[in-house]
């Protein structure tokens, strides 16, 4: 290839790739220590499809299930930033695409401070929690609704919420979300 001075500012100017994957498709994207997740199958027939959202057998998490709600996210909005004192969310993914982006505020924790991003789509069926006091803002980043499943490990409390809430805009969190309407 000839050179040219476009072409060397601009070679020079350039960044390679991060790697995002291991070889064998494993994430490298980080999570806040102490979250997990446990993927889930798919079953395809002539009919349509059956995916498994969660099955005690899985030994996931050591919390049981015993409440169960859905919410959704309309196209272009985020609900966020939340946190729980007292219980962990784990979300299913059921329609569209959505990002997680966590804030962890504990002191002790390997991940204290730092910014993970956390991404549920179609084609990675699994169920993810987020640990109690780390920031989160769900983000649609698809086209029409998301909708998704939650199985916090404690019943939601009516008189006295267990959620504490940052305006998305907050600077209290060193992460921008912009162009994105909600609260």
């Amino acid at each position: 290839m000839s050179s040219s001075p476009i072409t060397h500012s601009t070679m020079k100017a350039a960044m390679g790739d991060p790697a995002t994957v291991t070889s064998d498709g494993t994430s490298l994207a980080k999570v806040p220590h102490g979250s997990t997740s446990h993927p889930s199958k798919t079953h395809v027939d002539d009919r349509g499809t059956v995916t498994e959202l969660f099955d005690t057998r899985w030994d996931w998490h050591s919390d049981p299930i015993n409440f169960v709600y859905t919410y959704t996210i309309r196209e272009g909005r985020a609900k966020g930033w939340g946190l729980h004192q007292e219980h962990e969310d784990r979300y299913f993914l059921i329609h569209g695409r959505m990002q997680i982006v966590c804030y962890d505020i504990r002191p002790d924790s390997p991940t204290f401070q730092q910014i993970s991003h956390i991404y549920l789509s179609p084609e990675n069926p699994r169920i993810v929690s987020i640990p109690t006091y780390v920031w989160h803002a769900n983000l649609n980043i698809g086209d029409g609704e998301v909708r998704v499943v939650n199985f916090p490990t404690k019943p939601y409390e009516h008189a006295n919420p267990d959620k504490l809430r940052l305006p998305l805009d907050t600077p209290e969190i060193p992460y921008s979300i912009s162009g994105v309407m909600g609260w």
